[in-house]
């Protein structure tokens, strides 16, 4: 019994001793001291948007200033800057049969009215322009349908 007490005495002697030596020793930095000192990165910041405010586009109908069907935004497409510049349409056809696909530009869209999944966007060309506008193929030259005339071409260069 005594012999435990000893121990345990040692034990305790020793447990209490190790850290003031440890304090005593010259830091040596570790070769990832640099990473392991790293501060918490920030919080990121949060934006509400209201229920009301703000809606998904993909899959919602497109309709003409004339209420006529102009197919559906199946794509959106942006610059290498990330501003939103065109949408992809994929018009006529029934059920998927004989639709093509085709670019308008993102100004000719207008989302007034858009307050729930089942509200169209509205298109500001008619349906003879879609009509004559030529399809979309991925990875070849895009050409955007624009309202009012205009025609620019997407500069890339920089």
């Amino acid at each position: 019994m005594r012999s435990r007490l000893l121990i345990a005495i040692a034990a305790l002697a020793l447990a209490a001793f190790a850290p003031a030596k440890a304090a005593d020793a010259p830091a040596t930095p570790s070769p990832n001291a640099a990473t392991e000192k790293k501060e918490p990165a920030p919080p990121p910041s949060v934006t509400v948007i209201g229920a009301r405010d703000a809606h998904g586009i993909l899959g919602r109908d497109v309709r003409s200033a004339a209420n006529e069907d102009m197919g559906r935004i199946v794509d959106v497409i942006v610059d290498r800057g990330g501003t939103v510049r065109a949408a992809v349409i994929d018009f006529g056809g029934f059920l998927g049969v004989g639709s093509r696909k085709i670019v308008v530009d993102w100004n000719a869209l207008h989302f007034a009215g858009v307050s729930n999944k089942s509200d169209s966007i509205t298109l500001e060309l008619t349906k003879e322009q879609v009509s004559a506008a030529p399809e979309y193929k991925e990875d070849t030259p895009l050409i955007v349908l624009g309202a009012a005339g205009k025609l620019q071409p997407w500069d890339f260069e920089h």
